[in-house]
């Protein structure tokens, strides 16, 4: 059972409402509608005036939050999908470079072969023309094999050459790929250095700067953010976040994912707009992104996301580990278009 204490005006109304312990996105809309519903109408039914219009903006605000969250969800999982294809992509680039270069070690021993045979029946040709009259048959027939040889050996000559400019070509987009990855990767590792630098006044068990999958992670312990339960971040935290800032702040080509992150202990009593772990892990990342963005962050390269209990670093079967699967991280990703550029033009 939930107890729940609404206020409107000076009139307060206790609700009591059944609950499940798990249900999943959807569902937890869809009782938070029906209880709003339900304490509407009792409200009015104790000939109290609910304001209607204050009702429908907080349902439209919680209705453009989800879709904003499910939208950025969405965009962060096609941009992990396509640097999978891309990585997939470049392989096979690599791939079919090393089967042409092949192929046109191939065709080079096959011309050098037919240059050899064709300088042979060259010279033979050239000694029948010194010969006696008797050879003249022969010499028709060395004359049809050397100009079937001499056709054959243009063709081969002229597919090498254009296997030769197409293995050329693929190689310079290889390059450019390479090297494009490469800039990605240094402009990654210096931005890891630049926050690893920004955050050296806090221990380093309060939270840890690494580059992963070619994105940085920056993972913050609660105790250095929150108290327990709570969605406000303490002075301490506020600073490293104001640090944090001045990091990224300047950054043009990113896209930042902030992500809120629990145990798997459940509330000991019903908090205010709180139902469990996963609405904590939210409000965090809500709050966390506020003060981001306070502080220089664009608005438009970040998101806030909450995972609850459902992504732990360790298995929650001790305090220990339940206190390192309490945090907050958050996630830099360079911006790929140049590469989906190159990809697209060839």
């Amino acid at each position: 059972m939930s107890h729940n204490s609404i206020i409107f005006g000076h009139v307060k109304i206790s609700v009591t409402v059944p609950i499940k312990l798990k249900f999943n996105s959807m569902s937890n809309s869809r009782i938070k509608t029906s209880l709003f519903l339900f304490i509407s109408l009792t409200f009015l039914g104790t000939s109290c005036i609910v304001s209607k219009k204050k009702y429908e903006d907080l349902l439209a605000q919680k209705i453009r939050t989800e879709s904003e969250l499910m939208d950025r969800t969405n965009k962060l999982n096609e941009s992990e999908g396509a640097n999978r294809d891309l990585d997939a992509k470049v392989k096979s680039l690599m791939q079919d470079t090393a089967r042409l270069s092949t192929r046109v070690t191939s065709f080079q021993e096959k011309l050098s072969l037919l240059q050899k045979d064709y300088d042979q029946l060259n010279g033979n040709y050239r000694n029948l023309l010194n010969s006696s009259g008797k050879l003249n048959r022969d010499l028709g027939q060395q004359r049809e094999q050397l100009l079937a040889i001499q056709d054959n050996l243009d063709k081969t000559r002229r597919t090498n050459d254009s296997l030769s400019s197409s293995l050329a070509e693929r190689e310079k987009k290889v390059r450019e790929l390479e090297q494009i990855l490469s800039e990605k990767d240094k402009a990654v590792r210096n931005l890891k250095d630049q926050i690893t630098n920004a955050l050296l006044s806090f221990k380093e068990s309060d939270l840890t700067v690494q580059v992963k999958n070619g994105k940085v992670y920056v993972s913050l312990s609660e105790q250095l953010l929150f108290q327990t339960a709570s969605t406000q971040v303490d002075a301490k935290g506020v600073s490293a976040l104001q640090q944090l800032a001045k990091a990224l702040k300047d950054q043009k080509g990113i896209h930042i994912m902030v992500e809120g992150h629990t145990d798997n202990v459940p509330f000991s009593r019903a908090l205010p707009n709180m139902e469990d772990n996963w609405d904590l892990s939210v409000l965090r990342a809500t709050s966390i992104t506020r003060i981001l963005t306070k502080n220089g962050v664009n608005p438009s390269h970040i998101t806030a996301s909450g995972k609850g209990e459902f992504s732990p670093l360790v298995p929650n079967a001790n305090k220990e580990n339940q206190q390192k699967n309490r945090r907050t991280e958050i996630i830099i990703t360079p911006n790929l278009d140049e590469l989906f550029k190159i990809l697209e033009a060839n």
